[in-house]
């Protein structure tokens, strides 16, 4: 079986960063649309905040193994056991505790083989170079 060689914390943060760029550029065009109208109605300014903070990550994550930042980075996210794309409800459980632990949330990451993080260890996902990038 072939050793995988699975990225640092280093491309990680770096993909962090992408995609946070990502989000504010998203937000930022959603703001500007909803400025283009006299009347917006609250729950659509709630529906674009929840799409641009909440389920950016794991729709991209769920649907294509990988977000804008992960893609620029050349890595993305899989099952652990089967290499295939996370279901949505576990993308979502893996977003909500990277989000809710933080940077912490990287520091298993030197302590195992795999490189993974706690919500890598929670979901059984991994993050893995992606060479067809």
């Amino acid at each position: 079986m072939k050793k995988t060689d699975y990225p640092g914390v280093f491309l990680r943060v770096k993909a962090a960063v992408i995609d946070s760029i990502v989000v504010i550029f998203l937000m930022i065009v959603a703001t500007d649309i909803f400025s283009r109208f006299e009347s917006v109605p609250n729950y659509a300014r709630m529906i674009a905040f929840v799409f641009v903070f909440i389920l950016y990550e794991p729709l991209m994550v769920s649907l294509f193994k990988s977000t804008i930042g992960h893609r620029i980075s050349k890595i993305k996210v899989q099952r652990f056991d089967t290499g295939k794309q996370l279901s949505f409800g576990l993308a979502i459980i893996r977003f909500l505790v990277k989000t809710l632990l933080g940077w912490l949330s990287f520091f298993t990451i030197s302590i195992n083989e795999e490189r993974k993080a706690i919500h890598d260890l929670m979901v059984n996902s991994v993050v893995v170079h992606d060479n067809d990038v």
